[in-house]
């Protein structure tokens, strides 16, 4: 894994021999730092103003894909004209795209009953957060007591351990997060997939160059696509030998670093 910053010669060489770049970012940990309280994770301004300018290139599509919900998403982003990708792509809006799983959404009920029952299950642990996300449920522990966490783990496999062994939910963990999701071949990866093969534009041979920032396990689909598709894969953290990312960038700020740099390349060509 290359720190992205020592090579930055040749990712600006690949940015502008490239007919369209497809710029994509997780929110969480990438564009703003992990913080105590999903609540609190707003979006730098010069962090927005940079993506909204480069979303004002004809050669970029900008996007942000989260496990957030896409209502969440698109309030604390809060730009014009950017793809946005919420529950991990389950559900899609940007110019000319409107994408919502279908059985994601036919499952919408059993997340909300799900939810429901997971709070009340998890009252007895004082700082778990269980958010209905829709598509999605997570259940945050970051502010449970040293000790607790295993208490978090067994009460939610208790709970969902039926619709686990039918093959309705999966379950993966993050960052002091757990996510709940439909049972559905989707993720990241494939959402993103999708973004190349709708932004690609291949009747025009207007070729896609995928770069995507993530931090987190869930992120790790996302980089096995743009590797596969000769893209910029940028794990965000310290190094992480672990990952299918070939780059990495130390922070957010690093991250923010980054794109006024391509910024910068973008104003100077017009790109």
């Amino acid at each position: 894994m290359i720190h992205l910053l020592s090579v930055w010669q040749d990712i600006e060489k690949q940015l502008r021999a490239a007919s369209r770049v497809l710029l994509l970012c997780d929110y969480d940990g990438t564009l703003t730092p992990i913080v105590e309280s999903p609540e609190a994770a707003y979006l730098p301004q010069d962090t927005k103003q940079v993506l909204q300018e480069l979303a004002n290139q004809r050669r970029f599509t900008v996007g942000v894909i989260s496990g957030r919900a896409l209502d969440d998403l698109k309030r604390r982003v809060g730009i014009k004209d950017l793809v946005y990708a919420g529950n991990h792509g389950l559900e899609i809006e940007g110019p000319d795209i409107y994408f919502i799983n279908p059985i994601a959404e036919e499952m919408r009920p059993v997340f909300n009953l799900m939810t429901r029952v997971l709070t009340k299950a998890m009252a007895t642990v004082r700082g778990v957060r269980v958010e209905d996300k829709g598509l999605t449920l997570s259940v945050h522990y970051r502010s449970v007591e040293e000790g607790k966490a295993e208490e978090v783990d067994n009460i939610l496999e208790r709970v969902i351990a039926t619709a686990r062994s039918l093959g309705k939910v999966i379950v993966t963990s993050g960052k002091k997060v757990y996510e709940v999701r439909p049972g559905v071949d989707w993720n990241k990866g494939k959402a993103i997939a999708l973004l190349i093969d709708k932004y690609g534009k291949p009747k025009t041979k207007a070729v896609v160059l995928p770069v995507f920032l993530g931090d987190d396990t869930t992120d790790e689909d996302g980089f096995k696509v743009v590797r596969k598709q000769d893209g910029i894969s940028i794990y965000v953290g310290e190094e992480n030998t672990n990952s299918a990312a070939d780059y990495y960038l130390k922070s957010p700020a690093e991250v923010g670093q980054l794109l006024r740099m391509i910024r910068g390349i973008a104003l100077k060509d017009n790109l």
